[in-house]
This record gives C-alpha cells, structure tokens and sequence, in this order.
C-alpha cells in the first residue's frame, strides 16, 4: 500500500535532499485528492489552511446522469426470455405473482423480483429397485427397493422405471421439496400394494401389463391427491424375478410346469387326431349297417312278393308251373357243366355234337360264375338269393335258344 502512495504521490527530490519523502507530506496529499473529487476544491499541501487562496475550485462530478444511467441499468437487467417448453414463475420477494409464457419477458429487477424457469414438457426418469450408470452402463440392484411380497406370501425381485412430466408448475415448486423423493416414494407405494394383491404367477408371466396399468393409475391418484403437478406419462417393467437365493429352485418348478403343459399338449393332439377318425368309422359303420339293413329288408320283401306270384300262377296252373320250375331249375344246373349224355338206345342216327359251342358255353358259364364272385366281392360278400336265381335263369334261357337254333 505503501508503494502504490508514493507512485501516486511521486515527486522529483529538491536539490541536496537525501532519502525518502515525508509520510505527512504524502498523505496530505492523498487527503486532497480525495477531497476534490467529492467537494471540487483540494488545499495546497504545505500551505496555510487560513488562507483562501489556496483553495482552488473545481467542476462538481455529474451525479444526476449517473444516477440515471445506473438506473437505466438496473431496469435493463428485469428482462428475461421464457424457451419453448418452458414456464417463468415471477417471485415477488419469495412469493408468486406470475406464471409467464414462452417469450420475452420483463419483471421488477433484484432484489425485488426473481424468475425461476421451469422445463414444463422435459420427461424426467426415475429408477425403482435398480440404479443404472449412464457412462459404464452398469446396473446396481437397490433389493430395499425391489423386493416385495405377494399375494400368495412370496417374494418377488421386481425392478421398474417411472417417466414423469409436470403439468402445474406452480404445484411443482411450492408443493414439492423434492420431486424425485415424491414420485420414488408414490411409486413405491402404488407397486407394493398392487404386487401385494397379485399372485406370483399372475405378475412373472401372464399379468405384467395389468400390473403396469394398475400402478401407474395408483401412482397418478397419490400424486394428484398430494398437488404434486407432476403427470406420470409411463411405467416400465424392467424385470421380475425371484430371489437369487432360490432362483434354481424357481427354475426348476417353472421347467416341472412347462413339462406338465407340454404333456397336455401332447394329449390333446392325440385326442384331437384319434376322436375325429373314431368318429368318422363308428358313422361309417352305422351308415353301412342301415344300408345292409334296408337291403335285406328289400331283398326279402321282394323274394316275398315273388313267391306270392309263383303261388298264384302255380294255383291257375300246377303241373305247368311245376314243370316251368323243373326245367329252369335243370337248365341253370346243366349250363355250368361241360359233359354230354346222349342216349343212343332207341335210335341209330349219327349225332352232331357242337364241342366248340359247348366249349364256348362252358367258358361264358365260368366267366359269369366269376363275375358273381367280383361282384360279391365288391358288395362285401353279400350276394342275395334273388341275384343268383335270376343269374341262372338268363343263363338257362341263353343256352336253351342256342341249342333251339342249333337243332334248326
């Protein structure tokens, strides 16, 4: 400080003078510069006060501009701009006045107003049972957080995450002394009673969704009711699981179940393969059976009905129909047989015998004889007596007009 006095105060040395200059001297002089900044006038530094010429005047500083300008400044500082997105909350010597939108703004300068600006449309995220690390990416399991137990006394390892947006910022700031403990804590809450109302199976596998929905209406009802101003936009379920300590029990009882399903697959494709094809021969069957059934009924009415025309023909004529009878009955036997009796007693003419018709006529008898059988094959075996009858009376008439147009 010292230093910086005798730079200001630095005066070449009179004639003769030796060693530093008077610390009297120097601060008189400080003193009237000093003075002749505030009051425009200063005293000669070793001369007498009494005296009024060694008063020398000066121009008064320009105190009225100065005020102005640092007034101008201070107003110039009350202007502020609101971003997209965003809200300005205008503090009023620690209370709200105004919330503002997006845009520029102007508010009463410090220390009299403050703006607080809120990010109104930002997604804030919360992790519930897990903390993640954004620069290593690992994961640290909170188990305070992410046990809880079910409705079936057992527990579960569930981790999710909450995403939040605010939709009142004045409740946000005067209602919340910290969002993220508001919204941990309602998720908590709204997890474990949800959880706890749920069997086990119902939140691993089939009920997640339902579990996501059900909290995520809980979690909104407890912050709405607490005038957080904070919406909850979704919840993620990140895992379910059991316990580590008796993940490999778990295991197995989950594999010992998706056998027993895999088993009853398994006998519901055989039973669903089998029963149609039961169901399909047992009807055939049936359909066969009433066929047959009518068919007998048929083949014997009408074996019924023809023996009522024989009998009746038989009472106009006995001894013509008995011998009719005789004859077809001879013929249809003789046509399947290949031997000739000739009776040669009571005449001596020579006798054409035809071997190449009866030949022939053997050969048609068999075929006929294995059309039959085909055709009983092809009925299952079932030939009526009305079928073979009426195949031997045609065959007895052929034959008996062949041996009529040989005789000719």
């Amino acid at each position: 400080m010292l230093r910086s006095l005798l730079r200001l105060n630095r005066k070449p040395l009179a004639a003769g003078q030796d060693g530093p200059p008077d610390l009297d001297e120097l601060f008189k002089d400080l003193k009237n510069k000093v003075d002749r900044m505030f009051t425009g006038t200063a005293k000669k530094s070793g001369g007498n006060f009494n005296n009024p010429q060694s008063i020398k005047p000066r121009d008064p500083l320009p105190i009225g501009p100065i005020l102005i300008i640092v007034l101008l400044v201070w107003m110039a500082s009350g202007f502020y701009i609101v971003d997209q997105g965003q809200r300005g909350v205008v503090l009023r010597f620690g209370e709200n006045t105004e919330v503002s939108l997006p845009g520029p703004r102007w508010h009463i300068p410090y220390p009299i107003e403050t703006v607080e600006t809120v990010n109104l449309e930002q997604v804030r995220t919360i992790e519930v049972g897990y903390r993640s690390s954004g620069s290593t990416g690992s994961v640290t399991n909170e188990l305070r957080e992410s046990l809880m137990l079910t409705g079936d006394e057992n527990i579960i390892d569930l981790q999710f995450a909450v995403q939040y947006n605010l939709k009142s910022v004045k409740d946000f700031l005067f209602n919340n002394r910290s969002a993220e403990k508001s919204v941990r804590g309602a998720a908590e809450t709204a997890i474990r009673e949800v959880v706890g109302k749920s069997e086990m199976d119902f939140v691993l596998y089939e009920g997640r969704e339902e579990i996501v929905i059900g909290t995520k209406a809980l979690m909104q009802d407890i912050l709405d009711r607490y005038a957080t101003g904070i919406n909850i936009t979704s919840v993620t379920m990140q895992n379910a699981q059991p316990p580590q300590q008796v993940q490999a029990a778990f295991d197995d009882a989950v594999k010992a179940k998706q056998d027993l399903e895999r088993q009853i697959n398994e006998g519901q494709a055989y039973a669903n393969d089998i029963i149609p094809k039961a169901s399909g021969t047992a009807s055939r069957l049936i359909a066969e059976a009433n066929g047959y059934r009518v068919s007998i009924e048929n083949e014997a009415s009408g074996n019924a009905s023809r023996f009522d025309q024989i009998l009746t023909e038989y009472n106009r004529a006995p001894e013509v129909t008995r011998t009719r009878l005789f004859l077809e009955a001879q013929e249809g036997i003789m046509s399947s047989v290949s031997k000739v009796i000739v009776d040669q007693k009571e005449s001596n003419s020579l006798l054409y015998l035809p071997l190449d018709k009866i030949i022939q006529q053997s050969n048609s008898a068999k075929n006929s004889g294995l059309d039959l059988s085909k055709a009983s094959n092809d009925r299952g075996g079932n030939i009526s007596t009305s079928d073979v009858i009426n195949s031997i009376t045609d065959r007895s008439r052929s034959a008996l007009r062949a041996r009529e147009r040989d005789g000719r």
